[in-house]
């Protein structure tokens, strides 16, 4: 059996194992997850907080913007608390300011330290003591104290308060970055309330049988007893000894493998004489696309950031109020995805004839007509999240044309489902493409199937989104959220980047067909054998069971095992720029996929494994470390890898067309520099002294505006200009670039025209 053959087993084994741990931890989430009893009552039984109002409380959340304002569990967006953690704090210290009143006549903090430590054990009694009682069919009733009744009023009070227009809180809304009124009805600041109690109570009450809660003691705040727990300690611990046994054995298997020698480089360029089909010439407003949604990006998040320090003005500007944080927030999150998937779908269809050598009839019509459906769901959803955030829908449009409130699926979900129809389209293209080549027993035939395969699962994958339900559990919904953000994105994206640069790379005669096929292959088996599972690692602290922790630990380092070698790849890449004279023309694509290797390694390895043993992240999901990760992974990975793509297939587009490559090489260095500045200078140093400030006092405290507004904080925030503008400058380059092709292709094609006609 051929060595080929066997890896192929490997990558089947490894697909079909990942599933089913997957799906089976899956089953255990929806078995063990938080639950939602009928009613949350007082001690003669009258009701406080209905199931009802808790789902038609998720709704209201949702509308407001969900992740996009303050967090849930950790996951969201980073100005504004952590809703868990602050409702956990105020409750806890209106319960203890309660019963130091009534037991001593004196506020809490003039007790002493023994009559203190009494009450914090009587409040921990209280709060983390799981009265869940299972009444008649499915009801479940929860009995909560009258102290406890009360200090939820407390908090109750404020949150009516702050998500409404009460004066006295101005000042704290513009911390945290609300616009006025953030709900404008009454009835909906209440049913918010009942939604974000829930989530505190899940995260402060202990599986039955345990000692920990159904977050598994998240978040950190020793006075309510949430504190780490073993799961915690071990599986980090165990997952430090994975990483170094990983990269051990992909060392020596690295050692130990023969490299073939590369080929002698053809003379002239392969591809110079090839003409682009129909289909082909059609994608090139895809790239034009592309860099629109990304300067459109760059410009909102600039916005964004300025938030963080402003709140809720801009420049003494009140324009949060036609633009609030959480819409702003929701289209640069949203359009990062936009503009790269756009990118990388440019690629597949351009690819797909160039591979079999076959253009499919109709194949140009549904290339045009696929693009007009993008637009329209790209702006739809845009418009959708802005009216929803501004609470024009009623709760039920909301959820159906406006903001799901899931952070990377925050759009309606009529959007949601025509975006996946549009990929099921694509799919289409690119098989009716590819087909020709798939049967032909070519040298390079298994990473064809490789690359068509990781197109199939990019189409399908999306649509893991629509399992979650208009009212589903946020355990649930945080399940499959993360199979789109994390196996969409990160597992078969990677795995199409994979394939699809190797048979660039053989197509220009750089690399010998059967190296390919092999180190496609052997790629793929280890970054999936990480990936698929790494998943898990997101799902911590959701409300799922320990078992979670154990998985998830273990494989999200195996995850960072490849990484921890991309520098050879990244060094034989760069060698490849000057195979031949004719690459030049290929120089500053090869540049972006050494960028790729470089921020593969910074980015995804090392900042993602700060954040992924479970220890790190119990202090720290959620703060500004998870940002600088997500920054340098996702623009330096898939960001430079999408422009690498694209000046690909603009390359055989052009034909002999001189580039400017002065705008290449000025946008290759500011967007690399400004992503560096922005990363070293500012988010990731902001979360280090957040990463200080959990330790010190505990999790919602580095999540308070005594934090982030902090002298320090503000001044690092500040800072993170000098990263924003100099990459602001490599998006504006890249937008000249293609401004100046196209005014030569007009140039060149008017040309044509008139010598034709003065010829006829």
């Amino acid at each position: 059996m051929s060595k080929n053959k066997l890896i192929g087993i490997a990558l089947l084994i490894v697909l079909v194992a990942s599933f089913t741990v997957l799906l089976s931890l899956g089953s255990g989430i929806y078995r063990e997850k938080p639950p939602i009893p009928t009613a949350f009552t007082d001690t003669s039984g009258q009701p406080i907080f209905t199931k009802n109002d808790i789902e038609q409380g998720q709704l209201v959340w949702r509308s407001m913007g969900g992740h996009q304002l303050g967090s849930i569990w950790g996951h969201g967006s980073y100005v504004a608390p952590d809703w868990t953690a602050d409702w956990l704090h105020r409750e806890a210290q209106a319960w203890l300011s309660i019963t130091a009143n009534d037991r001593y006549n004196r506020d809490f903090t003039e007790l002493d330290s023994e009559q203190q430590a009494g009450l914090e054990k009587g409040l921990r009694d209280d709060i983390r003591h799981n009265t869940v009682v299972k009444g008649p069919g499915d009801e479940t009733h929860v009995t909560l104290s009258n102290t406890r009744i009360a200090a939820i009023n407390e908090v109750t009070k404020h949150y009516l308060s702050l998500f409404g227009d009460d004066p006295a809180l101005s000042s704290l809304r513009e911390q945290y970055a609300m616009k006025e009124g953030t709900i404008t009805d009454a009835e909906h600041r209440e049913l918010l309330n009942a939604f974000l109690f829930w989530g505190a109570w899940a995260a402060v009450t202990e599986r039955p049988g345990y000692d920990y809660t159904y977050t598994n003691n998240w978040p950190y705040d020793p006075q309510i007893g949430n504190v780490p727990t073993s799961d915690n300690i071990v599986w980090s611990v165990l997952s430090l000894v994975s990483l170094l046994l990983g990269i051990g054995m992909l060392a020596w298997h690295h050692a130990t493998c023969k490299e073939e020698p590369l080929p002698e480089p053809a003379k002239g360029d392969p591809l110079f004489f090839t003409k682009p089909t129909p289909s082909q010439k059609a994608v090139g407003k895809y790239f034009v696309t592309a860099i629109g949604l990304f300067l459109l990006q760059i410009l909102v998040g600039g916005i964004t950031a300025h938030y963080a320090v402003e709140g809720q003005d801009f420049y003494g500007l009140p324009l949060s109020e036609i633009l609030p944080y959480s819409v702003t927030r929701t289209w640069h999150t949203q359009l990062a995805v936009f503009w790269i998937a756009t990118a990388w779908l440019g690629t597949g269809l351009y690819i797909a004839p160039a591979l079999s050598g076959y253009e499919p009839k109709y194949q140009r019509l549904g290339v045009n007509v696929l693009w007009v459906a993008l637009v329209v769901i790209v702006l739809g959803s845009m418009a959708g999240e802005w009216i929803g955030v501004q609470q024009y829908f009623d709760l039920d449009m909301n959820y159906l044309f406006g903001h799901q409130g899931y952070e990377y699926i925050d759009l309606g979900r009529v959007w949601q489902i025509l975006l996946f129809v549009g990929l099921l389209i694509w799919t289409g293209l690119i098989t009716a493409a590819m087909r020709p080549a798939l049967k032909v027993n070519s040298d390079i035939l298994p990473a064809i199937w490789i690359l068509y395969a990781s197109c199939v699962a990019i189409g399908l994958f999306y649509g893991a989104g629509l399992f979650m339900g208009k009212h589903s559990n946020l355990a649930i919904a945080e399940y499959w959220r993360w199979w789109v953000v994390h196996l969409w994105v990160e597992g078969f994206f990677e795995t199409f980047a994979t394939a699809v640069i190797a048979l660039m790379l053989v197509r220009l005669g750089l690399i010998r067909a059967r190296s390919a096929n092999g180190a496609v292959l052997f790629t793929t088996v280890v970054f999936l054998t990480g990936g698929l599972i790494g998943t898990l690692h997101h799902l911590y602290f959701t409300g799922t069971q320990t078992s979670v922790i154990a998985w998830g630990a273990i494989f999200s380092a195996l995850e960072v095992v490849p990484l921890a070698l991309i520098g050879f790849e990244a060094v034989e890449t760069y060698r490849l720029r000057k195979a031949s004279p004719w690459m030049e023309r290929y120089h500053w694509v090869i540049m972006f996929f050494v960028a790729t290797s470089f921020w593969n390694l910074i980015g995804a390895g090392v900042l993602g494994f700060l954040i992924n043993p479970p220890i790190s992240l119990y202090f720290i999901q959620g703060l500004n470390t998870t940002a600088t990760h997500s920054h340098g992974a996702f623009m330096g990975v898939y960001g430079m890898l999408g422009i690498g793509l694209m000046l690909f297939c603009l390359r055989g587009l052009t034909g002999d067309m001189q580039w400017n490559h002065k705008y290449l090489k000025g946008a290759f260095w500011t967007l690399n520099i400004g992503l560096a500045a922005m990363l070293f200078m500012s988010l990731l140093p902001v979360g280090i002294v957040q990463f200080f400030a959990v330790i010190d006092h505990g999790y919602w405290y580095a999540r308070s505006p005594a934090v982030i507004h902090s002298d320090l904080v503000e001044s690092l925030v500040w800072t993170r200009m000098f990263g924003d503008i100099i990459f602001s400058i490599g998006g504006l380059l890249m937008a000249a670039f293609l401004f100046d092709i196209i005014k030569k292709a007009i140039v060149s094609k008017s040309v044509k025209a008139k010598q034709a006609a003065a010829l006829a």
